[in-house]
């Protein structure tokens, strides 16, 4: 079964396409389709993701899977939130991780409660106008670093520190990652809810 993934993020590619073998599901991104990238006007991940995953369905005439994934920080009231991504374009920086990452270090400069999450909405549809869209959220509980910590990953990754494994995210191998991310946990119960109502795997 081919489903078309609204993201044209290799990075992402790569640890859904992982995380979703087991079902025998091929992923394609949208971009490979020459498919347009949607409008994330919402304030929330699931409907960001909604939004997605209708659009790439839409256009390609395929089922698809979306995630509009970022990082919730409790200090911020949850920002950076879904423009996590664009996070330093809000302050007139450049959009990039670096920045990113600068800017959120900026904003809580001298704030002692550094709790964080990773969230991460994953939404499969059918066909663009499936009235029952399967939506699965992961959360992965943390804090955030002073300073970046890590080579690997993408994102704040080096800026996210899981106190369990006494890493930031950016420190863990892929596996690990692949296993125990907000991607993850939103993957596995997407596809429980897959195999379930779709009858795939």
């Amino acid at each position: 079964m081919k489903l078309v993934l609204a993201s044209n993020n290799a990075k992402k590619l790569q640890e859904l396409q992982a995380l979703f073998q087991p079902l025998g599901v091929e992923l394609v991104t949208q971009g490979s389709l020459g498919i347009a990238e949607a409008e994330e006007p919402f304030h929330t991940f699931v409907e960001n993701a909604l939004t997605k995953a209708r659009h790439a369905s839409q256009a390609s005439g395929l089922p698809a899977l979306a995630d509009d994934s970022g990082l919730a920080v409790e200090a911020l009231g949850g920002m950076p939130g879904v423009l996590s991504a664009r996070y330093a374009t809000l302050f007139g920086r450049e959009k990039s991780d670096a920045e990113n990452n600068r800017v959120l270090l900026e904003k809580l400069d001298g704030i002692e409660d550094r709790r964080a999450r990773f969230v991460c909405a994953l939404v499969a549809v059918r066909s663009a106008d499936d009235p029952e869209p399967l939506i699965a959220l992961g959360r992965w509980q943390g804090e955030i670093l002073r300073q970046a910590q890590g080579e690997g990953g993408f994102g704040y990754d080096p800026l996210l520190f899981i106190p369990e494994l006494g890493q930031s995210v950016a420190a863990l191998g892929a596996e690990t990652k692949n296993r125990l991310s907000h991607r993850a946990l939103a993957s596995q119960d997407l596809l429980r809810q897959m195999r379930e109502s779709w009858h795939l795997g």
